[in-house]
């Protein structure tokens, strides 16, 4: 069997070559490569896109609830199962995350499940496209405009991903995007700040750099400018963005690879007993297919670290779409005392999951490959 890693950066002569021009010039931030991938990122998300590069995806979710002044006594509703930074961004501001159980067949949030967890305290909805699964947001959408409550999406993995034709992150009031190296695209480390409104994107701009009024191209005195607001430091390099630029532009066939891996290897494993594929329910959304998570059912979710050494050993590359529940986590366990009988969807889905390989460093014939590694495994146990 040959040698199947979960991620890979997908960089090429261009991407390098885009990196040198930055480095053999003289301008290393503060300099047009931001603003060009800026744009760019934005013409891909489509029409209304309002971009602003920052260091990090966490860094955007921080940036947006400073600019809505959430705080101490405010609630912001977020998934039971997702990456901790999503949650830590609420906590940096003072806010309280109420934390919701998600579907089972897509991990994500739904309107009921929202709803259900409101109180006059909530803010704010913190809405993940789980593994690049799109929310449906109409129902979603309805309801934050109804209880006047911000909406911002965690699209860290979900790039490429839409609803009804639109791209994910042009629903809610924010949008943010991560380019972590195993992330559709990557700048390294980085992240994408979006929000439809460009007068929330203009004032983030200066937030997320030290709260400065003008940037220096806009200065007509070199070095005088003033700080009419406090800010931050959470820019993106100039060779970052030059990165990510060479990266947009390979995004549809980095995607079309990554849809043709998911499909397969969601073929293979259809008849694999014990095993359920979570993937989007509705011919309203389109996926990203970051990558496949198989849930273990019954007494095989018992059996899944086993598995996966199993599969690691074979050289089959896996990862855990999230390693425990964000409530079970020490931080949060300790501070909130959440009852984690609370969030049985979300236990199943970090305990009893698998995260296989779909990324475009990985060819349509190894699907079967990993299917035949599950399928050895699970057989094995049954």
């Amino acid at each position: 069997m040959s040698e199947i890693p979960f991620g890979r950066p997908d960089i090429s002569d261009v991407d390098r070559e885009a990196v040198m021009r930055v480095l053999n010039g003289y301008i290393l931030t503060h300099g047009p490569e931001c603003k060009s991938f800026e744009a760019e990122f934005a013409a891909f998300l489509g029409a209304g896109a309002n971009c602003v590069s920052v260091s990090s995806c966490m860094a955007a979710l921080h940036l947006a609830y400073l600019h809505f002044k959430l705080g101490p006594g405010d609630e912001v509703i977020a998934p039971a199962c997702t990456h901790v930074a999503t949650v830590h961004a609420i906590e940096w501001v003072g806010a309280k995350p109420i934390l919701v159980d998600p579907d089972p067949l897509t991990g994500n949030l739904t309107a009921a499940g929202i709803e259900a967890a409101l109180t006059p305290r909530t803010k704010a909805v913190s809405l993940v496209h789980f593994v690049g699964i799109p929310c449906e947001m109409d129902a979603i959408v309805a309801l934050c405009e109804k209880r006047g409550l911000k909406l911002v999406e965690d699209c860290a993995i979900a790039i490429g991903a839409r609803y009804k034709g639109t791209h994910v992150g042009l629903f809610g009031d924010v949008g943010t995007f991560s380019f972590y190296p195993v992330k559709h695209i990557t700048t390294g480390e980085g992240g994408m700040f979006l929000s439809r409104h460009a007068d929330v994107a203009t004032q983030v701009a200066r937030l997320r750099a030290f709260g400065v009024d003008r940037t220096h191209t806009e200065r007509s005195i070199p070095g005088m400018y003033e700080v009419p607001s406090l800010g931050l430091n959470y820019r993106m390099s100039e060779m970052q963005a030059a990165l990510g630029r060479t990266q947009t532009a390979k995004l549809p066939k980095l995607l079309a690879a990554r849809k043709a891996n998911f499909e397969a290897l969601k073929g293979h494993l259809a008849n694999v007993p014990g095993v359920r594929v979570l993937d989007s329910q509705s011919a309203d959304c389109v996926q990203s297919h970051y990558c496949l998570v198989a849930v273990l059912e019954g007494k095989l979710g018992a059996e899944r670290n086993a598995i996966i050494s199993e599969l690691n050993a074979a050289g089959i590359g896996t990862s855990i779409y999230y390693p425990q529940p964000v409530p079970r986590m020490k931080y949060y366990q300790d501070k909130y005392g959440y009852a984690s009988d609370r969030y049985p969807v979300a236990t199943q889905i970090s305990d009893n999951s698998i995260a296989l390989p779909v990324g475009p460093h990985l060819q349509v014939a190894q699907m079967e490959e990993i299917a035949a590694g599950l399928r050895t495994a699970v057989t094995r146990r049954m």
